[in-house]
């Protein structure tokens, strides 16, 4: 049983944790094939201590491994998991385990029937899962044989057409609008989805990613969540992201919304003449007054002084 230690991790551990994937495999006789898929099997990519090990286990049944979590504990001591329930694809039951060990090691099994893995080597093009890259590290009646390469490809973003950049900027500034109620109401953890979550997440991020690629010619994988945006952003651009983030306080908030708008504001504009697309200014300008007018009239339901930190005047620009 593995018990790495964090604070004497080394890249040899990586090997070790393949060896015995493929050891513990070969020794199970329910496992025809064990796949390694994602950034694990990508060459070069970056991983690190604690980057996933994704596993396909292709199976003679599914679920005896399903139904007996005891087997995972042949990799360390189990921490938590998360059990997918048993699900179709092509027709085939699936499911995962995404495990979480003690050592820091983390493993997300994905367990298939042997059918299902017939059916995607017959098709003339890889899912992405398998297209982003994989790696075969047992094949005990060659089932791989007739998987094409990967591209290494998938999930690279495609450049937005430009219903898709204006879309973004609609919902973005609607949301906005969501924020300020929210704040008006006091009702915080409502606010701090759709600010941190919505805002950020769903619409700033993919319109940072866009800029990334343009800026490498739509060759680079982001992760989830904007995991690695640190690495890819100039500096700057990190720094003024860093800023809309802030704690509990109503105040801080709302400036906050407002520096996620004028982060918004320069990256869509950078991105929008680079795609040959125009930015709605208009659209801005009169969300802008609109949410201005409602933090004032939060100030002054809460008897705060007006202080005029540039918002108004900005909202009129065009």
């Amino acid at each position: 049983m593995m018990r790495a230690n964090l604070q004497n991790y080394s890249p040899l551990l990586e090997d070790t944790v393949i060896q015995q994937l493929v050891q513990w495999g070969e020794r199970q006789p329910l496992v025809c094939a064990v796949i390694l898929t994602s950034s694990r099997a990508i060459p070069h990519a970056y991983t690190d201590l604690f980057s996933d090990y994704d596993v396909i286990l292709v199976l003679h049944e599914v679920k005896p491994f399903y139904n007996d979590r005891s087997w995972l504990e042949t990799f360390g001591s189990v921490l938590a998991l998360y059990r997918d329930p048993l699900s179709l694809d092509r027709g085939f039951e699936r499911a995962a385990y995404v495990t979480q060990y003690e050592s820091g090691l983390k493993i997300d099994f994905t367990i298939w029937p042997v059918e299902l893995l017939k059916s995607i080597a017959s098709e003339s093009q890889l899912p992405p899962e398998f297209d982003a890259g994989y790696q075969v590290l047992v094949d005990k009646t060659q089932l791989t044989d007739g998987l094409q390469p990967p591209t290494y490809s998938a999930y690279i973003p495609k450049p937005p057409t430009d219903i898709q950049y204006q879309t973004i900027m609609e919902e973005f500034f609607l949301d906005t609008t969501y924020v300020a109620k929210f704040l008006w109401r006091d009702d915080l953890m409502a606010a701090k989805h759709i600010l941190d979550h919505s805002l950020k997440q769903e619409y700033l991020r993919r319109m940072l990613e866009w800029r990334i690629e343009i800026e490498h010619a739509w060759s680079v994988k982001p992760g989830p969540y904007g995991r690695g945006l640190k690495r890819w952003l100039p500096p700057d651009v990190w720094t003024d992201l860093e800023v809309t983030y802030t704690g509990a306080d109503l105040d801080s908030n709302w400036t906050s919304l407002f520096r996620t708008i004028d982060l918004m504001r320069r990256i869509a504009i950078e991105v929008g003449l680079r795609l040959g697309y125009s930015y709605p200014d208009n659209l801005e300008g009169r969300v802008r007054s609109y949410l201005f007018r409602v933090r004032e009239s939060d100030r002054q339901r809460r008897g705060i002084k007006t202080i005029d930190e540039g918002y108004r005047d900005f909202s009129c620009q065009q």
